[in-house]
């Protein structure tokens, strides 16, 4: 089959949508894939193959590629030459590009991929003005894969009437597995005594990730936690601010963009991780350091429900309030066994193997491929 992706990003500019895409593509040889992204960067290529993929990017390499991605990206398809499926990668702008390419294609499959992590509030406020055609995504979509129970309710609550799929994102397990001969003393790294409670998050720095929160529950928490954060945003300076404003800024340290490569050592090196998101579409991250075997704390919101169940493969705390991050953290850090722990630990691993392996979830998106063709 011919497959053109819209995507509004894509590698090396990565989030979980993007891991997922190549993922599968590259797991399924017998397609062919064609991507057009927004550039977003002028430092990369306007052609190349990743993977699977023969990937176009439209624009200048600046932020109005997304709106030229929108524009310019149907009639650029065009050119490319007739396609089976065009698959959206989000109700974003690749998704109203998906939307004018079924419009004037409409023998061609669509299908629409799910994985939006903010809260339907956030979302409705960006897209408002143009509601009635952004309900139109959902309701010319041929099939809507949804990587959470959360999303796929969503897509009926937008209008969708075709099939509608729950299949998530996957992990690399391998690539998590805790690898003896390769781990690192990160605490002698950090310069911190050897009785420190390591916390890590790995997170994009806005809100809905709820960092400041994390940020905020150190003040209730022993001095000997610290909290790693792997990541960046548009919060970053605020929240370095509100670290040292608290006298929190030597217990906190920053990261930056870790690479997904480099990911796995900094989760092996730690003790917990925590992200105490506002909202959440899924977030693969959680089923990272589950196959990392680090005990994870997290909030009951959005795709985090289809995995997390309290006590059996984490812990959850409440949204939006830091003092019951800490609580929860203590908890399990100080006040469970290590039998405990590791019950948890291996459940949630387990739990992972089963469910979110790349190549099953790979075969399920072929599946949905196959009924379009």
């Amino acid at each position: 089959m011919k497959i053109l992706i819209f995507s509004t990003a894509y590698s090396p500019l990565v989030g979980g949508a993007e891991v997922a895409v190549k993922e599968i593509t590259d797991r399924l040889g017998e397609h062919e894939f064609t991507m057009i992204t927004a550039r977003l960067d002028s430092k990369l290529s306007v052609q190349e193959k990743i993977g699977n993929i023969n990937v176009y990017r439209l624009g200048k390499g600046n932020k109005w590629d997304k709106f030229r991605l929108l524009w310019q990206g149907p009639k650029l398809a065009t050119s490319l030459g007739s396609f089976d499926v065009v698959w959206s990668i989000m109700a974003s702008y690749a998704g109203f590009a998906s939307l004018r390419f079924k419009k004037k294609n409409p023998d061609t499959k669509f299908l629409l991929t799910l994985q939006e992590g903010d809260s339907r509030w956030q979302i409705y406020k960006h897209v408002w003005w143009c509601w009635p055609y952004f309900k139109q995504i959902f309701k010319r979509a041929d099939h809507v894969q949804a990587i959470s129970k959360y999303l796929a309710q969503w897509a009926k609550k937008m209008g969708a009437s075709c099939p509608i799929e729950v299949v998530p994102n996957g992990v690399d397990i391998e690539r998590f597995e805790r690898q003896i001969e390769v781990l690192r003393d990160i605490k002698k790294e950090l310069g911190l005594v050897s009785n420190s409670q390591l916390i890590i998050t790995v997170s994009r720095l806005v809100k809905k990730n709820g960092v400041k929160d994390l940020i905020l529950s150190l003040k209730y928490l022993p001095d000997n936690f610290h909290l790693l954060i792997a990541g960046t945003g548009e919060l970053e300076a605020g929240l370095r601010g509100l670290a040292k404003t608290n006298n929190l800024n030597k217990r906190v340290h920053w990261l930056g963009q870790v690479s997904h490569t480099d990911l796995p050592a900094w989760l092996w090196g730690s003790d917990l991780f925590c992200r105490p998101s506002l909202s959440e579409g899924l977030g693969n991250v959680f089923l990272e350091a589950m196959s990392a075997s680090l005990p994870v704390v997290a909030t009951p919101v959005g795709g985090i429900l289809d995995f997390l169940v309290d006590g059996q493969t984490g812990w959850f705390c409440r949204a939006g309030q830091p003092k019951d991050v800490a609580r929860v953290i203590n908890e399990v850090l100080n006040n469970k066994t290590k039998e405990e722990i590791f019950q948890v630990i291996t459940s949630a691993k387990q739990m992972v193997a089963k469910k979110y392996n790349w190549t099953v979830i790979a075969q399920q998106l072929n599946k949905i491929f196959n009924t379009l063709s």
